[in-house]
């Protein structure tokens, strides 16, 4: 399953945090966060774990995060 979630994510060292604490709790496989795109896309592909588990680990990390429609 690929995930992809609107967030508010917005800069290189925010993006390159995020990203290693998803890779190391959860089974994923390539992430990335488009910090150019107005969404700040993120975007987790091979994803074996429900969009709410995603969702509520980026929000206790400190970012805005939600199922881009």
């Amino acid at each position: 399953m690929i995930g992809i979630f609107k967030t508010n994510i917005g800069t290189h060292q925010e993006r390159k945090l995020i990203i290693r604490a998803i890779c190391d709790n959860f089974d994923v496989g390539n992430c990335h966060v488009d910090i150019e795109d107005c969404d700040k896309v993120l975007r987790i592909m091979d994803m074996k774990v429900d969009e709410q588990l995603i969702i509520n680990f980026v929000k206790q990390q400190g970012f805005h995060c939600e199922v881009l429609e």
